[in-house]
């Protein structure tokens, strides 16, 4: 009976480890069948082409967590398409926490293009080139997000870290539950080199691929409450309330700190905090102060 009981307990132990089947976890929202779910729940691929792109959505919305997700982004020539992947909440005052991939013509690096919404409020961009070929393999983009920081991942490599300076004025999302959407579709008005090269059709359909979800998160359940200390696709035994997992108090030490300001360096192309024509009226607030 103890053998048995062990290995029930090793079998649980293990299904919350693995990635989460995107049949149980996401809903294909557009796309006219250009979005399917593949091997078992383990794939799940979009496409865009001159009639539509696609996207999903969660079927969790998620108030704080840690979320993970490999993708492999469109080969070739990628010029005109974005692969938008972030956290929303709805509404004119929503928040968001961004990562879009402009795409590029071949041989050409893409952009990755991050942002912060705060009720409604963005116009907070970085962009970096990445330091590898996004097209050729999958990689894992990351979203830590907790009542201190929102630190966006690339392989685990720390690349931006927005964190909580309401004490100083400035707006942090803390309030409003997301849900995780991703989307391909064609932006050529703006994409590529501010919109100067278009899509080529020739090259379509294009696809975009993903896997090995995970989120370590608070879960919004009925009520206006949430549920936290499960990984997403698990229950606790009667739905109980657990404690939230280290990612809830995480913070980036001394030597991620000083990794993510290498990435920054070598790989930054754009930030607002160092545009001033844009903001004749000054910086934002959190300008002087993120580090």
């Amino acid at each position: 009976m103890a053998r048995v009981s062990l290995a029930l307990l090793l079998g649980a132990l293990l299904a919350c480890s693995a990635a989460a089947s995107f049949d149980q976890e996401f809903d294909i929202t557009w796309g006219d069948g250009r979005g399917k779910i593949q091997d078992g729940g383990r794939l799940l691929t979009l496409t865009l082409d001159r009639t539509s792109g696609s996207g999903f959505q969660s079927k969790h919305e998620y108030l704080f967590g840690k979320i993970d997700m490999q993708l492999k982004l469109v080969p070739g020539n990628s010029a005109g398409t974005v692969t938008a992947y972030y956290l929303s909440s709805q509404g004119s005052t929503h928040d968001e926490i961004d990562f879009e991939f402009l795409g590029n013509v071949t041989g050409e690096p893409y952009t990755l293009h991050t942002n912060v919404f705060t009720q409604g409020q963005g116009q907070r961009e970085q962009q970096f080139r990445l330091w590898f070929d996004p097209t050729t393999d999958f990689h894992t983009y990351s979203i830590l997000w907790n009542p201190k920081h929102i630190i966006f991942m690339v392989d685990d490599l720390p690349i931006r870290d927005f964190r909580n300076l309401e004490s100083k004025g400035v707006a942090f999302p803390k309030n409003q539950p997301m849900r995780l959407y991703s989307s391909l579709w064609n932006a050529d008005d703006w994409a590529t080199q501010g919109g100067r090269v278009k899509t080529d059709w020739s090259h379509a359909p294009f696809a975009a691929s993903y896997r090995a979800f995970r989120a370590d998160a608070c879960v919004a359940v009925a009520g206006g409450k949430t549920r936290c200390g499960a990984s997403v696709g698990t229950e606790g035994a009667a739905g109980a309330a657990a404690p939230a997992g280290d990612w809830y108090n995480q913070e980036l030490d001394l030597t991620l700190q000083q990794r993510m300001r290498w990435v920054q360096r070598k790989y930054m192309i754009y930030n607002y905090c160092t545009d001033p024509k844009r903001y004749p009226q000054g910086l934002p607030a959190e300008c002087s102060m993120q580090q």
